[in-house]
């Protein structure tokens, strides 16, 4: 039976930064991690239940962000 590990999130904020700048595959050799554990936090983070902090937004994020607290706002 196999021993499930928790990361922390600021690990997988990190983590998923470097599989960013240098790609999956890299990061995961790096980090001694299961590509696919990688590859699930960056799903998470695309779809928006991972945030990276600040500077991390892109364009198209913020602007379906924005609109959004525009519509809650009319509420």
């Amino acid at each position: 039976m196999s021993k499930r590990n928790c990361y922390d999130h600021e690990f997988k904020d990190q983590a998923v930064k470097l599989a960013l700048e240098i790609g999956p595959a890299k990061a995961s050799n790096e980090l001694k991690l299961p590509e696919n554990t990688i590859y699930g936090w960056m799903h998470a983070y695309r779809q928006g239940r991972l945030d990276l902090g600040p500077g991390t937004q892109t364009p198209e994020r913020a602007l379906t962000m924005n609109e959004e607290l525009i519509e809650l706002r009319k509420k």
